[in-house]
């Protein structure tokens, strides 16, 4: 069984007095330790998919498993606290995630209300911190942070629980482009260095590169999954959805319609960049 499991999930939201379906009949697998970024416009229900995973919302139908567990069925608190535990959640805001008036105690927040012991969670935010790159601003005011470092906090705190998955919510949408490639870096750091399982809700098509497995959403569900090479090759489905592939990915994908032997869905600059060398014959 896969550490992630979503069966026929369909869910809709009340608005205006009707019924406003955001998913229908989906199903997807996540591995353990897989890095996974899912992509789809606006109304394609990305984060509504973000939210039901980690039991913010419930499906109208359908099943979730977490580890196995059912978390759309009758599920005892004591269980339901374990399930929680598994997975965190990294918002597109980080203020809507940031309670305290230092970031170290902010950090400690989660483990405190799971119960852990104190020198215990004194381990825990020290090496969250690390993780992110925030050690130096333990003590610092997240009001006076910038909006990457408040999103690095964010992510700590969420590290500090330990759990198995982190979810991350179109959390980079509202940071400046270094702040974008600080986060997708710790997002990698994470997986690869922590074996932790990332989900990545974005829009972003550069930041899914580096994923593992890409999912593209839309109305109707999924349209398009599996390696970045794989899903991006597709340029002109992609352009269908509303989304636009690597700029890498359209210029070959363009030179090849124009007679050059190269292969499709390349990502990356610099393996673009062989690629036409290698095309032109130098």
């Amino acid at each position: 069984m896969s550490y992630i499991e979503v069966k026929n999930v369909s869910f809709a939201y009340e608005e205006d007095g009707e019924q406003k379906r955001v998913l229908d009949n989906v199903s997807l697998n996540i591995e353990k330790g897989e890095f996974v970024a899912i992509l789809g416009r606006n109304g394609s229900g990305k984060s509504t998919l973000a939210k039901l995973l980690n039991m913010i919302l419930t499906p109208n139908s359908g099943e979730i498993f977490i580890d196995g567990i059912n978390i759309t069925g009758e599920v005892d608190d004591t269980l339901l606290l374990e399930v929680r535990k598994k997975i965190g959640m990294v918002f597109q805001n980080p203020d809507n995630q940031i309670f305290a008036t230092i970031v170290e105690e902010d950090v400690a927040f989660g483990p405190e209300n799971l119960g852990v012991e104190s020198s215990e969670i004194r381990r825990r935010v020290d090496e969250a911190l690390c993780a992110v790159g925030m050690s130096e601003y333990a003590r610092h005011a997240p009001h006076k942070l910038s909006g990457g470092q408040k999103q690095r906090v964010a992510i700590a705190g969420v590290l500090a629980m330990d759990g198995e998955c982190i979810i991350f919510d179109e959390s980079t949408s509202m940071l400046d482009p270094q702040g974008r490639a600080d986060i997708t870096e710790v997002m990698q750091r994470l997986n690869k260095e922590k074996g932790k399982t990332v989900i990545h809700i974005t829009h972003n098509m550069d930041e899914a590169e580096i994923a593992d497995r890409v999912i593209v959403l839309d109305e109707v569900g999924i349209r398009l999954q599996g390696t970045p090479e794989e899903v991006f090759s597709d340029v002109r489905t992609i352009a269908e959805l509303g989304l636009e592939a690597p700029q890498e990915t359209q210029l070959c994908a363009m030179l090849t319609e124009r007679g050059f032997d190269i292969p499709k869905g390349i990502t990356g600059v610099e393996r673009c960049a062989d690629e036409i060398i290698a095309a032109l014959g130098r």
